[in-house]
């Protein structure tokens, strides 16, 4: 067995204490013993999502030996709110403890740079390993077994069961709602995402008419089917030729679902069940075409689009032609306008037309914006929202006006859009005919969507697990404003000559393999463009000479990369691949004694 690196684990500390535990306050001596996995997460983060869908099959086959440890580490403010945490642990069916730490004490003490990132500690309390991104749980599953078999044979290892202690289950007809829309009958349909169904609600929006989906997560079509957290629906138009009437976002199934209101038949439109990474295809028949994450549907342009969270773009489905491709974005993230081939969306979670159809309104919820694309021109244009690391509170010029992770949009019948302030628990306006944004509702409990009802409009609370009627009020409502900027510690850089090493070691028993090309790729850019004098681009080296302009006095270096590893045994004919992927945004401040070398591990040790 190969040595590996032993770096003694800090303590585990934060200030909003544990979950899942059953109350016990926990250290590392508690986990001694264990092969322990640090997941560094943020409920925000759906790349932080998909990790934890990665992790269950690892902490159900190796339970008695693995503890998996959720060390929550917010990026907005509304994240660092303890109940927020508690919600969320419910909200994603999290089954290991998880520290509440929203100072980021422990993520600094780890030198955790991006969320999500893995760590593993070995029995004896050292780390052995570090993942930044998704696609690793092969590799610490690999890894998991090295280290039973070391350990077992040493007598470090402790087998038993872990502290998990699971919560009260919550009652309720709804859980944790995502989004909804309003049948021609007046009723409404909710995608039920906590209870993996949908539900027929009637006019009051509170009696239960039927259930679509029997509560357990699967991809099963038929008149018994199954969903995995759904969230956005569209209505198709009236008279349309299809053998469905709604379609709906299945998110964790990553895939659209068509559903007959008629007997609550479900076929699958689109999608495979398995999640889109980068070299997959991005057009073709919509069976075959792997998605991810599609978090809203909207009915523009003659097709249903998109809003694919979980690769920063959106996409477009032809129900005529069955067919499905990318529409906008190019899977880097941030606030990038323009041509829609090129610009650059952040987690987009809410769509919604405006009423001449020539615009799609876009909730992009991680750069706290609201965006749209014009039918026209085909290109994305940005309302509100500056970018990944400000956001807060704010009414007043759309220029200045603020948000926090909004995850919905809202056409009002005089042209304005109502957004489903998420993380501020409220309901904004922006009018595009003044520019001006205001607040019409507050404490409403992360809202993620809305539907007009006459002169009402009907609020999805998703935490509080209800539909809410509001009358549309003529005045906005008085709010003090606030700003904030993430609590991420900006990394002190020198001016000048500058070098970028992504890390990366191929798990035990892989490599990387280059019969078909690169196996790696480095994409380097910086807001603002000035950042970088030189260096910026797209290249197969997961190592970087930069050039950093002494003109800028601060900004953000975004790094994507990519690796394919596969098995490294001569004998097997046909190799299984795995793809490893990570986004950074690092926030930086030009200094002159400032560091000349920014290391970002995507797996292994520095």
């Amino acid at each position: 067995m190969a040595s590996r690196a032993r770096v003694r684990a800090p303590e585990l500390v934060g200030a909003g204490g544990w979950l899942n535990t059953g109350g016990k306050e926990l250290t590392l001596t508690d986990f001694r013993g264990k092969i322990t996995v640090l997941d560094f997460w943020t409920f925000c983060c759906i790349n932080c999502l998909h990790v934890l869908d990665e992790l269950r099959e690892l902490e159900e086959k190796h339970r008695d030996t693995v503890v998996i440890v959720g060390v929550h580490s917010p990026k907005f403010v509304h994240e660092a709110d303890h109940q927020a945490v508690v919600d969320a642990v419910a909200r994603y069916e999290v089954h290991h403890p998880v520290l509440d730490d929203p100072a980021l004490v422990t993520w600094k003490q780890y030198a955790v740079r991006a969320w999500p990132t893995l760590v593993v500690i070995d029995p004896e309390g050292y780390v052995v390993a570090q993942h930044a991104g998704e696609g690793h749980a092969h590799a610490i599953a690999r890894l998991v077994e090295e280290l039973e078999e070391e350990h077992a044979a040493k007598g470090t290892l402790r087998r038993g069961d872990g502290p998990y202690v699971a919560p009260e289950p919550t009652a309720g007809d709804l859980k944790f709602p995502g989004k909804a829309v309003r049948l021609g009958d007046g009723h409404f349909l909710v995608a039920d995402s906590g209870h993996h169904s949908l539900v027929e609600l009637a006019e009051d929006g509170e009696t239960v008419v039927r259930r679509i989906g029997d509560g357990q997560r699967g991809l099963v079509d038929g008149t018994d089917p199954r969903f995995s957290e759904p969230q956005g629906l569209v209505l198709l138009p009236e008279g349309h030729p299809y053998d469905y009437d709604v379609i709906v976002a299945d998110t964790v199934n990553h895939a659209l679902r068509g559903v007959r209101l008629a007997d609550g038949h479900v076929t699958t439109l689109a999608g495979t069940g398995r999640q889109w990474w980068q070299g997959s295809a991005t057009e073709g028949p919509a069976r075959e075409v792997d998605l991810s994450s599609p978090w809203d549907v909207a009915w523009f342009d003659g097709r249903v689009w998109i809003a694919m969270a979980g690769v920063h773009q959106l996409w477009a489905y032809d129900p005529a032609a069955g067919t499905v491709a990318v529409a906008a974005g190019t899977t880097n993230e941030g606030l990038v306008d323009g041509p829609a081939d090129e610009a650059w969306f952040a987690q987009p979670s809410g769509l919604a037309v405006s009423a001449d159809g020539e615009k799609l309104w876009v909730a992009d919820s991680e750069t706290s914006a609201l965006r749209w694309v014009s039918r026209e021109t085909k290109t994305v244009e940005t309302a509100v929202g500056t970018g990944l690391f400000d956001f807060g509170h704010r009414d007043g010029a759309a220029d200045q006006a603020l948000f926090q992770h909004p995850l919905g949009v809202t056409v009002l019948p005089d042209g304005s859009v109502a957004v489903a302030d998420t993380y501020n628990h409220a309901l904004r306006r922006f009018d595009p005919a003044t520019g001006e944004v205001s607040t019409l509702a507050t404490d409403l409990r992360e809202p993620s969507g809305a539907v007009l009802v006459d002169e009402d409009i009907v609020v999805v609370e998703s935490a509080r697990h209800r539909l809410t009627r509001l009358r549309l009020p003529e005045e906005a409502v008085r709010v003090e404003s606030v700003a904030h900027r993430t609590q991420r510690a900006a990394t002190e850089v020198a001016p000048g000559p500058f070098r970028l090493d992504v890390v990366f070691s191929a798990p035990s028993g892989q490599k990387l393999d280059e019969r078909y090309g690169p196996s790696t790729r480095l994409l380097v850019s910086s807001t603002p463009p000035e950042l970088l004098v030189s260096g910026a681009g797209a290249d197969s080296d997961l190592s970087r000479e930069l050039v950093l302009s002494g003109e800028v006095a601060e900004g953000v270096l975004h790094v994507s990369a990519m690796a394919a590893s596969c098995d490294d045994d001569p004998e097997i004919e046909y190799p299984a691949c795995h793809v490893h992927q990570q986004d950074w945004g690092v926030p930086v401040k030009l200094v002159a004694d400032g560091a000349r070398r920014l290391p970002l591990v995507l797996a292994g040790m520095e």
